[in-house]
């Protein structure tokens, strides 16, 4: 999968970018645009840190044959927004906090995307997607909260077999974390990195099984492949941009390609790979 978009001047990085968001207002012209209001205590116990500048997002969804799409679901990661492309497959946000976020683009019959942006202040970032057509369909549309469960079935079923390291619903509750990757640093195999350079700012995942530094530009390191209810995240992600754990339904990770479940097998998945489960789904 493959994200095409400009990558405008980096802004400042905050350490926990995808909760100092603020909530978004109800969509107009069906889901086209929306804005966002500084309520951010609806969405995360952290403080919300100031704000730097306002900018805008936005952007068009085509397929490969560059024709647009309508009825596209655009949403912003970890903040309860979401729009819908119009016929002419644009979409827009207004009223967004300067700073990095992740975008997830999905379609019926066509294979998910997603992209880390950066929202310039007093600016207009332009996005361009391009979506393929899925190789298998989905069935029949069901609900939201029936998918959440077979989701997590499956869920269940991996972790009774007993291959992997699992953190459940329940666990996440109990230990009241403000980050996901909070629940990543005590599990074997996983190296939890806070790294700040010239080339990249943010918390990431790196194998212990695989030699690399995660110093300097981070040559050789081993960043294991992450995905967020079945969508696969671009390399080296920032873990600061997940959901907040109390929007989390379970993690699942997998030390190396040995492990990982068939189903999300790919052609590099020797740093291993972590799952994470919604209890909403995106």
């Amino acid at each position: 999968m493959r994200t095409t978009f400009p990558l405008l001047r980096r802004a400042t990085i905050a350490a926990v970018a995808v909760t100092a968001v603020a909530a978004w207002a109800p969509a107009l012209h069906a889901q086209q645009k929306t804005s966002i209001r500084d309520r951010v205590a609806q969405k995360s116990d952290k403080k919300p840190e100031p704000v730097a500048g306002i900018g805008v997002i936005d952007g068009a969804v085509t397929d490969t044959l560059l024709r647009p799409l309508g009825s596209a679901d655009v949403s912003v990661v970890g903040v309860g927004s979401h729009v819908t492309t119009s016929e002419s497959g644009r979409f827009r946000f207004l009223q967004v906090p300067a700073g990095q976020y992740l975008l997830v683009v999905r379609r019926i019959g066509f294979a998910p995307t997603s992209g880390i942006i950066e929202v310039p202040a007093n600016d207009t970032l332009r996005l361009s997607y391009t979506l393929t057509r899925a190789t298998n369909m989905m069935d029949t549309v069901r609900v939201r909260a029936t998918r959440l469960t077979l989701r997590m079935a499956e869920f269940e079923q991996r972790r009774a077999a007993g291959i992997g390291q699992f953190i459940t619903q329940e666990q996440i509750e109990k230990r009241g974390s403000r980050d996901a990757s909070d629940f990543l640093r005590t599990l074997r195999g996983i190296d939890v990195s806070r790294i700040t350079n010239t080339q990249f700012a943010g918390t990431i995942a790196l194998s212990k099984r695989e030699g690399g530094s995660v110093g300097g530009d981070g040559t050789g390191a081993c960043a294991m492949q992450v995905i967020l209810d079945g969508i696969i995240l671009p390399r080296f992600f920032n873990l600061d941009l997940l959901p907040p754990p109390k929007q989390i339904a379970g993690i699942e990770v997998y030390s190396g390609a040995a492990t990982v479940p068939p189903q999300f097998g790919g052609a590099d998945r020797r740093c291993g790979m972590i799952l994470v489960w919604t209890r909403d789904g995106y």
